[in-house]
């Protein structure tokens, strides 16, 4: 006897992920009482969309924030026995340690790529990684340090009279990563141009001896 297949309500399975064209995190599916569980618990808002409401962060929120509420709401979602699935990146309790490895395997291959690189154009692209003025990794850590040193200003206080004040000393250390890029992006400039020929001179044109030389 054939087993009929059972009915699944695919509607009453909850999405929750990140939307790329807006970085909004979005929560799709679910029941009444889902919808009830993410603004209580995540404080998701109800927004109509082109095949029905879904559900939504607020606008402006820090990336922390959206993993805090999206990873809360799954988490009460599940323990009320809904079927949920959460975007990996906005788990808190995984993500971190994974985009961590991701982030050391990274760097890991480009000191590979640069102890392999057999021509200046293989060294000139590692140092475009690394030196890049909007994504290279040189000036996304300055971006972290001055975040940090500007962050820091404000908790702490200034240093004792006479003492150098440390947190100081970190507006300058992000000038000199500024220069530091600055520096690897001329010598990427330089190892990218093709190799040039040393010019090949030609022996100098022999000079005629005499007539009386050549009749001796």
């Amino acid at each position: 006897m054939k087993q009929k297949e059972p009915d699944f309500w695919v509607l009453e399975y909850v999405t929750i992920t990140k939307d790329p064209r807006t970085d909004l995190v979005v929560a799709i599916g679910g029941t009444e009482q889902a919808a009830d569980i993410l603004q209580r618990t995540g404080g998701f808002l109800s927004a109509p969309g082109p095949r029905g409401d879904y559900h939504r962060l607020p606008h402006g929120l820090p990336v922390e924030q959206q993993r805090l509420k999206a990873t809360a709401a799954s988490h009460a979602l599940l323990a009320a026995g809904h079927s949920v699935h959460l975007d990996p990146a906005l788990n808190m309790l995984v993500a971190p340690e994974g985009e961590r490895e991701a982030t050391l395997r990274d760097l890991a291959g480009l000191a590979e790529r640069a102890a392999a690189a057999t021509t200046s154009s293989e060294v000139a692209e590692v140092l475009t990684e690394v030196a890049a003025p909007v994504h290279g990794l040189l000036p996304l850590a300055r971006e972290v340090v001055v975040r940090a040193w500007i962050a820091a200003g404000d908790f702490q206080g200034a240093a004792p009279a006479g003492e150098p004040d440390p947190i100081a000393r970190i507006g300058s250390t992000a000038t000199s990563m500024s220069e530091a890029a600055r520096a690897i992006l001329h010598a990427r400039n330089h190892a990218a141009r093709p190799a040039q020929r040393p010019a090949t001179t030609s022996p100098p044109p022999s000079r005629a001896q005499p007539a009386e030389s050549r009749r001796r």
